[in-house]
């Protein structure tokens, strides 16, 4: 079966079951505080979990597209090393909501695997969960005894907490689970090590498929478990793993999941795959983070330096380091491989295909990007040998590239060992240890238990759309340290509170009791619960309250995001409808929007999108609200989407004219509100993805004055009210004076090359001109070139200019080989605290200490005499 078949068998078989299939949650997590990407296939029904939400179905299936590589999932630096790790993998699950249980689960699974797949039952192993008796937890035996329908007990086997209980968090549901192992091993290797020695042993071939959790308690902070309400089945398969298995393969990567795209590496790299470990390693890696930075992009993740961007450029980096280091590839590589992975995935991903150009343009600026860091780098480990006389390179210093120039050790290592020195790996280790140890500081969060007043299961009722108030009881509240500083998370029963999310900030404002009001500083989301920030409680709980957000501020905010909603619009008719929103940013005193653009925008182009703006603003044009409407229908009325969100099946509507928008914001009752739209800048934000930002209403006119008074002041510094025509005079004045000037200069450095011909001294048998004087460092050069154009000459100029001191050195053309300009500046340049370099017959430096001047100028003459 191919890859493709075996995914269509599992969502078919599930289908046959009565699970409605639903559709791959996006790879990159949006407004959710908790998690960066999707790790797990259960991450889309988290709230489900968690009571937050009630399941739209009572059982469920689908492929989804995950990516570990960092936290409590940290798999990057074993990708490649293995057979069986990766970044990006598909998650094959099915799940039941409070239907079916351990019975059920393990049925359908043994069904899938045997009857479905074929797999040898054989070769098949499960294991429970022991139990635990610091948790108070007991053996699973109904899981055992279900497994004994099927398997022999010396195949069924117990395992610790550590493999067999499975958790969402530090707290929240958890509860046993039962893996399904399988030993791919030839028989002879069976033969000698019977499978279930083998099992969780980390045995590449003895490996772990499907993990099926039976979530029944809630762990709370203080670490005692609590059962759940309802049981829940969430189970897990990786898609690769079986791909491996059914096609009676040894490795993930020998799977027609990857072979095509390694082979294509291959290729393109002049190696064979299975030659040499270090190559394969690197075809492996090059492969599996193709995958992984692809599908992040297409999901509206771009590269960056912090957050989850920073995750996704460090995951390219390693591939593009490992093509640079061990498959020769000195220029950009792994865009060109992108077609190929649409061609191999695009069906069953369309994202891949539609976003095909912004992954590939995006791929190819960071690739050109960290190739000149690596370039850096690699100049930087150079002068650093060249320097040291030790065969150890110092721990500090390797850190030093890795955290500066990205270089992992191991490439420092190779580096060098072609240079016959070692690397200090316990100073490397203890700098990147320091550095985990500030990262984990600084991101330390202690979150208490819920304290619960009301109990309900019916979410926080938002009314924030068309109130501003409202009166509210508390239902539960928490209270969270970090960085040395205590607040509390108030839930409410009702609130007009909009909270963070779809690039809107979260409302401020107050709740209010009787001789009580406690400040909200902002309004976040998390596992769909509406959450108020607060630096105190309210002195009574219990009492009822009014939650008032600050009405100037949200109708700014709202302001700005329907202008971001005809910004948009503006744009797909100004420049194309290519245009796609790519993020977004919504505050009361400015917006931000980046948007999808190959180019940047012209001057004329940014004046008929502030125009087209202005005029959909002055047209006074109502909302139009269209809620819980089928996303076909929003589709149907043209609706825009964005890239890398997903929708439900009845969605919310905003609608300015024909601007129409799918959007869970809020907006202005009509656009004449907003005022007046002005762009304060646009450029870039990656290949491909262009940054607007605007501002509207007061923050607009503002512009506008502070330009009028701008030209005011400009007028009466200029002493005319026809600015363009002062202007112009002022231009052709300074024209003027720049050539007398330039004439100046020129006739000062002919009267300076002669005074210094005629001072010309004999060193060596060489005649050397050494002069210092208060040049700029161009006239510098010129005078130096002009100097050096006698043979046998050697001149050596130094100034200091603006408080800065320069250096000139030039050789005649027939000294070159025998003196080298570039060698006596660097070597005179430490004496004025700088460097430098340049041709062999002309060279410059500079530096930061003045006085040292003459004593650099005398140093080039002593190598003269020395030489």
């Amino acid at each position: 079966m191919t890859s493709s078949e075996i995914r269509n068998a599992f969502l078919q078989f599930f289908n046959s079951k009565e699970h409605t299939i639903v559709p791959s949650a996006p790879m990159v997590i949006k407004n959710d505080p908790t998690l960066m990407f999707t790790n797990a296939g259960m991450n889309q029904f988290k709230d489900i979990f968690l009571g937050n939400q009630k399941p739209e179905h009572p059982r469920v299936a689908d492929s989804q597209k995950c990516l570990r590589v960092s936290g409590k999932h940290n798999d990057l630096e074993e990708v490649g090393r293995d057979t069986y790790h990766h970044t990006m993998f598909e998650m094959l699950g099915n799940w039941s909501f409070g239907d079916y249980f351990k019975k059920e689960a393990i049925a359908y699974a043994w069904e899938f695997l045997t009857e479905v797949m074929k797999l040898d039952k054989n070769r098949l192993y499960a294991t429970v969960f022991q139990g635990d008796e610091k948790d108070g937890t007991q053996f699973d035996q109904e899981a055992y005894d279900f497994w004994k329908e099927h398997l022999p007990e010396d195949r069924i086997l117990k395992g610790n907490k550590k493999d067999n209980f499975w958790e969402m968090g530090d707290t929240g549901p958890c509860g046993p689970c039962s893996e399904i192992h399988i030993d791919l091993r030839d028989d002879s290797e069976r033969a000698k090590v019977p499978g279930h020695e083998l099992v969780n042993k980390d045995n590449p071939l003895v490996i772990e498929i499907w993990n099926l959790v039976f979530m029944q308690f809630n762990r709370i902070a203080s670490g005692e478990l609590k059962p759940l309400a309802a049981k829940h089945v969430d189970t897990g398969m990786g898609f690769e793993r079986l791909c491996m298995a059914v096609q009676n393969k040894k490795s993930n990567y020998d799977t027609d999941v990857f072979q095509p795209i390694i082979q294509k590496i291959a290729a393109s790299a002049n190696v064979r795959y299975g030659d040499k470990t270090e190559t394969d390693i690197a075809l492996r890696v090059v492969a599996d983070h193709l995958r992984a930075v692809s599908f992040a992009i297409a999901d509206g993740q771009l590269p960056s330096n912090t957050g989850a961007g920073y995750v996704i450029r460090r995951i390219l980096r390693r591939a593009i380091r490992y093509g640079f280091t061990f498959l020769g590839f000195k220029d950009p590589f792994m865009h060109s491989l992108v077609p190929d992975l649409v061609a191999q995935m695009g069906h069953q991903f369309p994202e891949l295909q539609r976003q095909q150009e912004l992954i590939q343009r995006i791929m190819l600026e960071e690739e050109q990007s960290f190739l000149k860091t690596l370039a850096k780098g690699i100049n930087r480990f150079e002068e650093y040998v060249a320097k040291s006389n030790n065969d150890q390179i110092d721990g500090d210093f390797a850190f030093e590239l890795f955290d500066t120039y990205g270089f992992p050790v191991d490439l420092t290592q190779l580096l060098a060992s072609e240079k016959g020195k070692t690397v200090d790996m316990e100073g490397f280790q203890r700098g990147l240890q320091q550095q985990k140890e500030r990262s984990r500081a600084a991101a330390t969060v202690t979150t208490d238990d819920w304290v619960e007043l009301i109990h309900t299961d019916t979410p926080t009722q938002f009314v924030g759309y068309h109130e501003n108030q409202c009166e509210c009881h508390v239902v539960k509240y928490r209270k969270v340290s970090a960085k040395g500083k205590t607040y509390f998370q108030v839930v409410l029963d009702k609130t007009p509170f909009y909270a963070e999310s779809g690039g809107q900030v979260g409302d401020t404002g107050i709740l209010e009791g009787v001789n009580d009001a406690v400040e909200v500083y902002n309004t976040t989301k998390e596992n769909n619960l509406t959450i108020h920030h607060t630096a105190r409680l309210p002195e009574n709980m219990e009492a009822p309250m009014t939650a008032k957000i600050d009405v100037v501020k949200r109708q700014m905010t709202a302001n700005n995001h329907s202008a971001t909603h005809l910004l948009d619009h503006a744009l797909r008719a100004v420049l194309g409808t290519h245009v796609e929103q790519k993020g977004s940013m919504v505050a009361s005193d400015r917006l931000r929007f980046d948007f999808s653009h190959f180019a940047k925008m012209t001057e004329e182009e940014i004046i008929q999108t502030e125009k087209m703006v202005n005029a959909l603003i002055r047209k006074n044009l109502p909302l139009q609200e269209h809620v819980d409407i089928p996303i076909e229908e929003a589709r149907a009325k043209g609706a825009i989407a964005l890239f890398g969100e997903k929708y439900g099946k009845f969605v919310r509507v905003i609608q300015f004219g024909d601007a129409v928008e799918l959007c869970g914001g809020t907006h202005t009752s009509a656009t004449g509100n907003i005022g007046f739209f002005k762009i304060v800048s646009e450029g870039a934000v990656a290949a491909g993805v262009r940054r607007i930002e605007a501002v509207t209403g007061t923050a607009a006119e503002a512009i506008v004055y502070a330009n009028q008074n701008l030209i005011k002041h400009i007028k009466e510094m200029l002493g005319s009210n026809n600015l363009e025509q002062a202007v112009q005079k002022l231009t052709d004045d300074n024209l003027q004076f720049r050539h007398k000037i330039e004439d100046f200069e020129k006739q000062k450095v002919l009267e300076f090359c002669k005074e210094s011909e005629e001072a010309a001294q004999c060193i060596n048998g060489i005649q050397v001109i050494a002069q210092t004087t208060t040049f700029s460092p161009d006239i510098l050069r010129n005078a130096a070139f002009m100097l050096r154009v006698r043979p046998n000459r050697i001149v050596v100029l130094g100034s200091v200019f603006d408080n800065k001191p320069n250096l000139a050195v030039a050789v005649s053309d027939d000294l070159v080989g025998r003196f080298e300009a570039p060698k006596l500046v660097r070597a005179a340049g430490k004496l004025i605290q700088g460097g430098g370099g340049g041709q062999p017959t002309l060279s410059m430096a500079g530096g930061k200490n003045p006085a040292g001047v003459p004593d650099a100028v005398q140093e080039v003459l002593r190598l003269i005499e020395e030489g």
